[in-house]
């Protein structure tokens, strides 16, 4: 646990009692201060009066009164569409309003560090797309090294229910948007940017304020070092903004696709080979082809992020290379489920928007696609341009009946369960094809998150395979 020590003696009220409020609340209460918390259910009230904690509804009359500050989860609402009651109380009476996020960076150093040979150091993801593969890769860089490091943030463990940092340790964070938009402290001594597209547009009132909120990462006390995609125009804006000139080193441009020579240091993937310029010469390069954890060209981005990142804190290709090969990816991340007479079965039912979707699309050649769920606003218009290694659709959930009027001479069928939509996709695969789950839409109509929907995914999978 890292304990919260500014607000010693103080009262702090925490709303949200999830994974990263209750731990906020044991922090605070580490640092000295007293927390008063709320949630809107009672069963995560009980949960937290069981730990000793107080509960208060905060949207009462006069609930802010002594109050030093307001700690929200980062899923409530602040400002679009519209803020939280209990935040709209607070801002009303001027008590600032922070998260787990802030906390953290205000409170992660402390004196034991003047003993330290070399401070821990803080990298932080953020983007669109990747986040969780970059953020585990270099992570497991780092593991595969031998240095002292943690994993947290949206993956892993809250921020705050980390150890406090060891001498030469790395602290690898993936931050949401919902996360960057409201911390009052951001000051990672990395900071990765991996890609923009549009998501969660009613939460930041349309995408420059997305962006925006991204974009927090960089601004609010600057990264040492800010490793940047530039495969969209507001990634090359951000660059530009951050660098002094082209050969800023600060600045490490990264792309999927563009050769970037021109620059102080670029990593990108040309034709499955990732290189690094730095100051006009390639300086080092690998094959990705081969490697089985990183598939397709947003992992061979997410590649270029890790390498990029880890490179910056001294580690040598050769060593990132052999990491990169004993990567065995996430969880419904291009993740390889079974394979059976040449058909391999792939879980990305992280791919819940067009963009994603259209990346897990274009890494393989010959497609049986499962799609479908809650469908996102546009629907999948934008993936018409990517079927063309989609032999069949197989279509499910609430958005199916739409997706299929979007999907042109694809050939599909509409499945509504993912048992059903395995079961035919699996029937009718044949060797060298590819059952790809990426659903392009989100997984509320039938499962409460995207992992519980490829779990299920892996247990359809395992039946048609036991069978």
């Amino acid at each position: 646990m890292i304990p919260v020590i500014c607000f010693a003696d103080q009262r702090v009220a925490v709303l949200g009692l999830g994974r990263s409020g209750l731990a906020t609340a044991r922090a605070l209460r580490a640092g000295g201060a007293v927390p008063v918390v709320w949630d809107d259910s009672a069963e995560a009230r009980e949960a937290a009066q069981v730990e000793g904690f107080e509960c208060t509804d905060l949207g009462r009359n006069g609930a802010f009164d002594g109050v030093a500050a307001l700690i929200t989860s980062p899923g409530i609402p602040h400002l679009y569409p519209e803020p939280n009651r209990v935040i709209e109380a607070a801002l009303k009476v001027g008590v600032p309003v922070d998260n787990d996020i802030g906390l953290f960076f205000r409170s992660f150093a402390n004196d034991d560090w003047d003993g330290f040979d070399t401070t821990p150091r803080v990298i932080a993801v953020t983007g669109s797309n990747g986040k969780s593969t970059t953020t585990a890769l270099i992570h497991h860089i780092l593991e595969v090294a031998g240095r002292p490091c943690q994993m947290a943030g949206n993956i892993g463990r809250g921020v705050l229910d980390i150890d406090p940092g060891v001498d030469g340790e790395v602290v690898v964070l993936e931050l949401s948007s919902y996360q960057t938009e409201l911390a009052r402290s951001l000051t990672p001594d990395i900071a990765v940017f991996t890609n923009l597209s549009p998501d969660h547009l009613d939460r930041h009132h349309g995408m420059g304020g997305y962006f925006a909120a991204k974009r927090r990462l960089f601004a609010e006390g600057g990264p040492d070092r800010a490793v940047i995609g530039v495969d969209e125009v507001e990634g090359q804006f951000l660059a530009g903004q951050m660098a002094e000139g082209p050969q800023d080193d600060r600045v490490i441009r990264i792309s999927a696709g563009q050769k970037l020579e021109g620059f102080g240091w670029s990593v990108f993937v040309r034709k499955g080979f990732l290189s690094e310029w730095r100051k006009g010469r390639q300086v080092a390069s690998i094959d990705l082809r081969a490697i089985a954890g990183l598939p397709g060209a947003h992992n061979h981005q997410n590649a270029c992020a890790a390498y990029a990142a880890v490179r910056s804190l001294g580690i040598g290709p050769k060593l990132i290379e052999q990491a990169f090969h004993s990567f065995g990816g996430l969880p419904h991340r291009s993740q390889l489920v079974g394979e059976r007479g040449g058909v391999r079965f792939v879980n990305d039912s992280k791919a819940t928007n067009v963009d994603s979707a259209a990346k897990a699309l274009q890494a393989f050649a010959r497609i049986r696609w499962i799609a479908g769920g809650m469908g996102k606003e546009g629907g999948i218009k934008g993936l018409v341009p990517h079927l063309g290694a989609v032999t069949k659709a197989y279509l499910i959930g609430h958005s199916a009946r739409d997706f299929a009027l979007e999907l042109g001479d694809t050939p599909y069928e509409l499945c509504e369960t993912m048992a059903v939509a395995v079961e035919r996709a699996a029937a009718e695969a044949e060797a060298g094809e590819v059952v790809l789950l990426a659903p392009a839409a989100a997984s509320f109509d039938q499962y409460p998150n995207f992992e519980k929907r490829g779990d299920d995914f892996c247990a359809c999978v395992k039946a048609a395979l036991d069978g």
